[in-house]
């Protein structure tokens, strides 16, 4: 193992406060009345200046500060609270059905700024809803197309943003999804020939008949509650992807295209970036050095996927799914430590058990692997296949990934079934209260457990396709993110029964959540409203849900957290990150109660 080391020491760093601006507005509508549910986003006009000097990012090891967003929802008195702020900020109002309003801090004194326009133009009011409103109206009659490309296709960005719903030829749709499936998309054959066309004509059609995008989920009372920060870190280059809440107070963030950890303060929005060095004779793009070799600038040779907190003594274990390695970061020495793992592909989502050990998916391989930390030591077990030519498939992946490597483009070669055939993707892992370990493999509809004592792994199909990510509740069922199916499962162990639960999205049946967690303290689920620029939240022992709407337009999330006092954590993961608003991606953290910092 390699250890390498960071300076640290106790830094200080002071706020530059030009002014400190607390105020209440009141939002109208366009006949002088309050208007209610408006979200009032105030931003800096000038963000806290870091040291870019590291390629255009955070000095590797330096103590920088940022600067928060802040978004709160007016009352139904149309009124709205701003807390302190360092220096001048603008704001936004944003609402559905009227017209965003922008102000300079010259104009915030002044009520009539505070007056809000109805939008009446079509296409407008259309571009004002988010991915899923767009995405409802693709492939109307062809369900099952529709749930293949929407899991093929919708994993990486949303397929209604602004971006994707501009029109393009069939010739360009063609080279775009050839470009897909070689970043590792798994579009069937016959899709890939007919999806062309298809959207080509509609996007046309939609752009010229934009009253045909329906309206999207409607804002609650709810939100007059709620608060939301942003921490803008990285760039339109760095993807997100995910995070831990860290005992120590703090959020560790990994950047997946640019081998970075970051280390967040969410009360202050200080953080400090540790770049996670490559390993003699790593390459550019790890194990899957063609993948992106025409990605304009990435620095990924490990390729940060998972993180998770060790009980014992707080390291971090982080899954580098371009490499056959597991890396331990120390937060008090920031200090990287790497295991070779010595076998397997593409380590994926890590959890830890009750005895110190670390337990992660080899999605590429279709095996669980875990490290006993204790013994120093990786066990590997295998999942069964469903055909003797899909385990030759797998046999057969370090070879593809040479070739790959070589610039091939071997997976536009290969047939592609609607089944995925030969890429089964275990993906999602937990461990439940009571030591077994559960696997959710996405590309063949089930769910595995896996008794650590004996080695018994049991496969069970779920009623819904494409189980992406799973958590347990503190009563130890499962809840299962059914990614292409707008819904989450339901998972009692004791009984053996699945109950699903279909996510509250307007219109019904849109939305992609990429994974959940369980705020096991407050006994809720929420989930990424991926495809929907949301989260949604539900309430176990109740059973209703609420849907909380995020600031940005395109909001990709992959990932939830909780501190202890209950804010929500969730990052904007989109890959690329420029098909996020503004190009921005942050970190997000939403109070459902009241303020946050």
């Amino acid at each position: 193992m390699t250890k390498i080391t960071f300076p640290f020491g106790a830094l200080l760093l002071s706020l530059a406060c030009a002014t400190s601006q607390a105020a209440d507005f009141t939002v109208n509508g366009p006949d002088g009345k309050p208007l209610p549910l408006v979200m009032v986003t105030r931003s800096a006009t000038q963000p806290a200046k870091i040291d870019d000097s590291d390629n255009g990012y955070a000095t590797s090891g330096k103590l920088q500060q940022g600067s928060f967003e802040t978004t709160r929802f007016s009352d139904a008195q149309g009124r709205v609270h701003l807390p302190d702020s360092p220096g001048d900020y603008q704001v936004r109002l944003r609402k559905p059905g009227f017209k965003d309003v922008v102000m300079a801090p010259a104009d915030l004194a002044k009520p009539t700024t505070w007056r809000m326009q109805a939008e009446t133009d079509p296409k407008a009011l259309a571009e004002q809803r988010p991915s899923n409103a767009w995405t409802s109206t693709l492939l109307v009659g062809r369900d099952d197309l529709k749930k293949e490309f929407m899991a093929q296709c919708g994993f990486c960005h949303q397929q209604g943003s602004a971006f994707l719903r501009r029109e393009r030829s069939a010739e360009e749709w063609s080279t775009t999804i050839k470009r897909m499936v070689r970043y590792g998309a798994r579009l069937s054959s016959e899709a890939q020939k007919e999806m062309p066309a298809l959207l080509e004509a509609h996007w046309k059609d939609i752009n010229a008949h934009p009253e045909r995008v329906p309206a999207a989920t409607p804002w609650t009372a709810e939100l007059a509650t709620a608060s939301i920060t942003e921490l803008p870190i990285g760039d339109r280059f760095s993807q997100m992807h995910d995070f831990v809440q860290h005992s120590n107070g703090l959020v560790y963030v990994g950047d997946n295209l640019q081998d970075r950890l970051y280390e967040i303060n969410t009360q202050t929005g200080a953080y400090t970036v540790y770049r996670v060095p490559p390993q003699p004779g790593d390459k550019l793009g790890g194990l899957l050095a063609g993948r992106l070799r025409d990605f304009p600038k990435h620095e990924t040779y490990q390729g940060i996927h998972s993180l998770v907190e060790a009980p014992k003594d707080g390291h971090i274990f982080i899954t580098p799914s371009y490499q056959r390695r597991l890396i331990e970061f120390d937060p008090k020495t920031k200090q990287f430590i790497n295991h070779e793992i010595g076998s397997g592909f593409y380590p994926h989502t890590v959890r830890m058990d009750a005895r110190n050990r670390v337990w992660f998916t080899l999605a590429l391989s279709n095996q669980i692997a875990v490290y006993d930390r204790a013994a120093d030591k990786f066990t590997t077990y295998d999942l069964p296949f469903r055909t003797f030519m899909e385990k030759m498939t797998v046999k057969l992946t370090p070879f593809f990934f040479k070739l790959i490597g070589l610039g091939l483009p071997i997976t536009n070669w290969v047939k592609i079934d609607h089944h995925s055939t030969g890429v089964p993707l275990p993906y999602g892992i937990e461990v439940t209260p009571d030591g077994k370990v559960w696997i959710a493999r996405l590309h063949t509809d089930e769910i595995a457990s896996l008794d650590p004592a004996t080695g018994v792994i049991t496969m069970i199909p779920t009623p819904l396709k494409a189980p992406r990510r799973l958590r347990a509740d503190r009563d130890g069922n499962l809840w299962i993110a059914m990614f292409n199916e707008s819904a989450i499962l339901r998972y009692e162990p004791a009984s053996k029964k699945f109950t699903p639960f279909k996510l509250p999205v307007q219109p019904v049946g849109s939305d992609t959540p990429y994974a959940l967690n369980v705020d096991r303290k407050r006994h809720q689920v929420w989930v990424n409203g991926t495809n929907s620029d949301s989260v949604h939240r539900l309430d176990i022992a109740t059973g209703q849900w609420t849907t909380f709407p995020l600031p940005r337009k395109a909001t990709f999330t992959r990932d939830v957290e909780f501190t202890e006092d209950g804010r929500v954590l969730l990052t904007s993961a989109s890959f690329p990150s420029w098909h996020i608003e503004d190009y921005q991606p942050t970190l997000i953290q939403l109070n459902p109660n009241g303020p946050t910092p």
